[in-house]
């Protein structure tokens, strides 16, 4: 409905003014109406008139063009239209779904992005949830999208790592792997790589050694080699780090279909860094490649290095022209920390310069550090490292304490909504009290709130007057409970019609959540909503009254609305609390 009256707004100001303009309605406050939009102040200046004569010739005009869909039509202030739909277009919205304006697009999403041989931490959390969200917003709007993954099994970290594994071993010996026990390996590896990382900054005859193993890691890719002692030991540890991965993503409810080691991109990469060194993209210095970027007001940064290694910028060169080939993409969505905001940057510029339609459809959006309420740390072997793991368990021993349960979806719930509840960008400080709260804007809140109306839906069902629960055999589609009546009928009461408005908002702002890629419109949405039901319920009788019908309507397209939001955000939206 919305985009119908932009478009027809939009032809009567062509049709008035022969002028050309992108109305964009807005939700002003239920008592002003329930579409503004500030048009004839764009157009005053346009046409030299006062901006509230244009609203006057406007708002006359749309009386005949809207007039089978608004009740009203009002001008506020200095020219600002306000429009008030009647019931029977109210009615119509709230069957209304998000456009599908992505269909048979195919999108890549590439999030999270942990390296093996390191911990997985707060901030591949984060990434994690926030591009599921975003996947998930992308695919219900018709894309086909594909998860994946990028993560450095090459690469100075991981010689650092080896390092410290082989004095753990006492050398070159695989067959002491098998002391090490399946549930420590994670923090084994994570443990060795601190060591590593210390010894690289602190003992020169380290430093050497563990330089000396980046460069065997890189042969042992190119030579195929799985079967030296040195192969066995990085091949078996990188495999235990994918393990990891997939056990916690298991956990949280992610799932990728593709891993994108870097092992795997770096070949591509040099190859293209150095065929573009001839047409001048790239440039030589000092033994490096590197690509100027100062001459676009960017940094100028080494993609080969002199030793003849190609650095993150190459492999992500790599890693695109993989995406290319792997997916034939319309959109690459990339997801990171804001670290790395100037350096993906310069990988876009650069490849902009051979292969411009694929750096223009990437996407990169980045986000800032999780941080715990007060600077408090976590415990962690790690020192002030926060891991992945340390933010699940404070909010579980946070849910423990105050309702002497920690239900894992209650608990991914609040983590979840405590994230994606804030706009994507800077840090982020998480309260495990505050998030896992039944009271507040919080995930549990929510999950709650949906609870509580498919027990008043279950209600009526046990009483005969609604339908049994019709889920769809995954378990992931709606569940929905349809009163008998099956429809709505007749007039809304000033009540009914509150809260049929805010339902009737679910489809607008999903739209503009995809568009604009931000998940916290579908947040600040539900809690609105669930916030509209509760003043409702709380003052209107829906069984055993006299508009039990139309209000057992209204409170199943309110759960269900709350819990195709939820399941966007990647919470679950439980029956029963």
């Amino acid at each position: 409905m919305k985009q119908e009256f932009e478009n027809k707004i939009a032809a009567v100001v062509q049709e008035l003014f022969g002028q050309m303009v992108q109305v964009e309605l807005t939700r002003p406050e239920e008592q002003f109406g329930d579409y503004a939009t500030n048009v004839a102040l764009q157009l005053a200046k346009q046409v030299g008139q006062n901006p509230r004569d244009v609203a006057e010739q406007l708002t006359e005009k749309l009386r005949e063009a809207l007039g089978d869909q608004v009740s009203e039509i009002t001008i506020a202030g200095p020219g600002f239209i306000n429009l008030h739909i009647n019931n029977s277009a109210l009615a119509a919205a709230l069957k209304a779904e998000p456009t599908q304006s992505l269909a048979n697009k195919i999108v890549v999403a590439e999030y999270s992005d942990p390296n093996p041989f390191k911990v997985l931490h707060a901030g591949h959390l984060y990434t994690s949830v926030i591009g599921d969200a975003i996947a998930n917003l992308v695919e219900q709007a018709g894309a086909t999208v594909h998860r994946v993954n990028y993560g450095g099994d090459v690469g100075l970290h991981v010689g650092k790592t080896m390092w410290a594994l082989l004095a753990e071993l006492g050398g070159e010996n695989p067959d002491g792997l098998a002391q090490i026990p399946e549930n420590d390996r994670s923090e084994w590896l994570a443990a060795a790589y601190v060591k590593g990382t210390q010894a690289y900054e602190e003992d020169e005859t380290a430093k050497a050694a563990i330089i000396d193993l980046n460069k065997r890691v890189y042969t042992l890719h190119a030579d195929n080699d799985h079967d030296s002692p040195l192969a066995q030991i990085y091949w078996t540890t990188r495999q235990w780090s994918y393990d990891y991965f997939d056990r916690f993503y298991a956990r949280i409810g992610s799932h990728f279909e593709k891993y994108y080691p870097e092992s795997e991109t770096f070949q591509l990469g040099l190859q293209t860094v150095r065929e573009h060194l001839a047409d001048g993209i790239y440039q030589e210095s000092d033994g490096a490649v590197i690509f100027d970027g100062d001459k676009y007001g960017l940094h100028t940064r080494v993609f080969i290095n002199s030793q003849g290694l190609p650095t993150y910028e190459a492999k992500e060169v790599g890693l695109s022209m993989l995406k290319v080939q792997d997916y034939h993409f319309d959109r690459s969505i990339i997801i990171t920390s804001n670290e790395q905001e100037q350096y993906m940057r310069v990988v876009l510029k650069s490849i902009e310069q051979f292969a411009p339609e694929f750096a223009n459809s990437t996407t990169h959006l980045t986000h800032g550090n999780v941080k715990l309420q007060g600077g408090v740390k976590m415990s962690s072997r790690l020192g002030n490292f926060l891991r992945a793991v340390d933010v699940l368990d404070a909010a579980s021993t946070a849910a423990k304490a105050l309702n002497d349960g920690d239900n894992e979806q209650t608990v991914l719930g609040a983590v979840k909504y405590a994230f994606l509840k804030n706009r994507m960008g800077g840090d982020l400080i998480y309260d495990p009290q505050e998030s896992v709260s039944l009271e507040g804007n919080s995930g549990p809140y929510l999950q709650y709130a949906h609870a509580r109306a498919r027990s008043i839906l279950r209600k009526a069902a046990e009483q005969g007057t609604a339908a049994e629960n019709t889920s769809a055999a995954n378990g992931t589609a709606e569940s929905v409970w349809v009163p008998a009546s099956a429809g709505m009928t007749g007039e809304f009461d000033p009540a009914e019609r509150s809260l049929a408005r805010k339902i009737s908002e679910y489809p607008e702002v999903v739209d503009k959540a995809t568009a604009d890629l931000m998940p916290h419109y579908i947040a600040t949405y539900l809690y609105e909503l669930a916030q509209t039901f509760n003043r409702f319920y709380e003052h209107n009788r829906v069984i055993d009254d006299a508009r039990q019908a139309m209000r057992l309507h209204l409170v199943a397209l309110y759960a269900n609305r709350l819990q195709s939001g939820l399941l966007l955000l990647g919470i679950t939206a439980p029956d029963k609390m």
